[in-house]
């Protein structure tokens, strides 16, 4: 009864339109009457407390970076080496989006800012060279949501406070994931381009491909900036993203200036509006979390799942088709936020590690995000390339197979998560 009450408040309230932090707010006072615990002031206090975190100081720091990056002329240089780099094979340009977007996502950690970058820059070229539109717009799409898996992750910051878990492993055991996906991408990509007759672009001589290097290895530096740090343990992923958003700022208006100081106050403007609805969704998140506990929700899914729990493997293939359910109706924070309180104790009860875990969760909310019909990166490529909804979903689901495919497979096989952790001492 009472995971009825949480999942029906929940359900109806964003049926009639409701937001999801009001919805969430909703169900954690319905499940407060139920209780009989309601009191405002409890209310407020986890609302307060939600909110209340150092390590989510990372989120605002890190969406900021991504908007400098984008309006500072970071990302631009990222996709000029791309293309001077691989530009030239046949399909180039499809590989060019590929690697672009795994080293977006090793700087920005945005889904929706790497995908919104790379539809303005190379879509219009992609269409324009003779490939599929649909197709062009779901790669882009598909190679976006790398940015969550790949350090610096936003995903991984909020799961890793919301589940208690060290943010520096789950952006170390990211590294490899990724690069998977991506790998997976390329390999669709050249599945589906071969027998294309679209000509590529010009090879670019050694003395382009080194200017392009030249002119993009500011760009590059941040990441590898970042993963060192964190390495070497000079700063927190929280200090890291503050590093990470003066480092763009610095880059974009005393090196590559084209960033000027009237461009400042938009963008601060929109990582704080952006950073605002996160925050909240977490603080209104944590009213649930906390309900969840009292009413010992956990234990209830426990038993709903007890015929797995024998089996490690089993069990994680049950858990990653309800979060592929619960991701073509939610976007990935809430989904984030609602389900780690009810899983975790799923997942320490049956002995699996927490940061592995993490890893295959945030993947599958990442590609939550290409899911139809909810997918917020599909709808951001849709309205940036102007592209129909319906040809961006059709464009992207061979690739969004492809990337389930990566995730199915760490599921079967964990050491390509935890070995490679474990050479990176994480």
């Amino acid at each position: 009864m009472t995971v009825a009450i949480f999942l029906g408040s929940l359900l109806v309230a964003m049926a009639i339109g409701i937001p999801i932090a009001h919805s969430l707010l909703i169900s954690g006072i319905a499940l407060m009457w139920h209780l009989d615990l309601f009191d405002a002031q409890i209310l407020a206090q986890n609302v307060i407390n939600g909110a209340d975190s150092f390590p989510l100081l990372a989120v605002p720091f890190f969406m900021l970076a991504g908007e400098i990056m984008n309006v500072g002329g970071l990302s631009k240089r990222i996709v000029k080496l791309a293309l001077a780099v691989v530009g030239h094979v046949p399909g180039g340009l499809g590989y060019v989006a590929i690697m672009a977007a795994v080293i977006l996502a090793a700087v920005s950690g945005s889904a929706v800012a790497d995908a919104a970058a790379l539809a303005s820059l190379l879509l219009p070229m992609m269409v324009a060279a003779g490939h599929d539109k649909a197709r062009s717009a779901g790669l882009i799409a598909s190679a976006g949501i790398i940015a969550p898996v790949i350090p610096p992750s936003i995903g991984f910051v909020i799961f890793g406070v919301a589940a208690n878990v060290s943010i520096s492993k789950l952006f170390l055991a990211g590294i490899v994931p990724g690069i998977m996906l991506g790998v997976a991408l390329a390999g669709t990509w050249w599945w589906l381009v071969r027998r294309e007759k679209v000509a590529p672009p010009p090879r670019a001589s050694r003395a382009e491909i080194f200017k392009a290097l030249r002119e993009s290895v500011w760009a590059l530096g941040l990441p590898v900036i970042i993963l060192v740090g964190l390495r070497m343990g000079v700063f927190t992923p929280t200090e890291a993203a503050v590093v990470a958003a003066v480092y763009a700022l610095f880059v974009a208006m005393v090196v590559y200036r084209e960033l000027s100081l009237g461009q400042l106050a938009e963008i601060f403007q929109a990582s704080a509006r952006t950073s605002a609805v996160v925050m909240f969704l977490v603080a209104a998140a944590m009213v649930s979390a906390w309900l969840i506990t009292v009413a010992d929700l956990p234990s209830k899914v426990i038993g709903m799942l007890e015929p797995f729990m024998g089996n490690q493997t089993l069990l994680l293939v049950a858990i990653m088709v309800l979060v592929m359910i619960v991701g073509t109706a939610m976007d990935m924070t809430p989904t984030i936020l609602i389900m780690t309180p009810v899983l975790m104790p799923v997942v320490k009860a049956a002995g699996i590690d927490p940061v592995y875990f993490g890893v295959l969760f945030i993947i599958n909310n990442a590609i939550g995000l290409i899911t139809p019909p909810v997918g917020t990166v599909l709808n951001v490529v849709a309205g940036v390339g102007r592209v129909s909804m319906s040809d961006v979903t059709r464009g992207v689901m061979p690739f969004m197979l492809a990337q389930f495919a990566v995730m199915f497979l760490l599921v079967a096989f964990p050491s390509l998560v935890m070995v490679p952790l474990r050479w990176l001492g994480g």
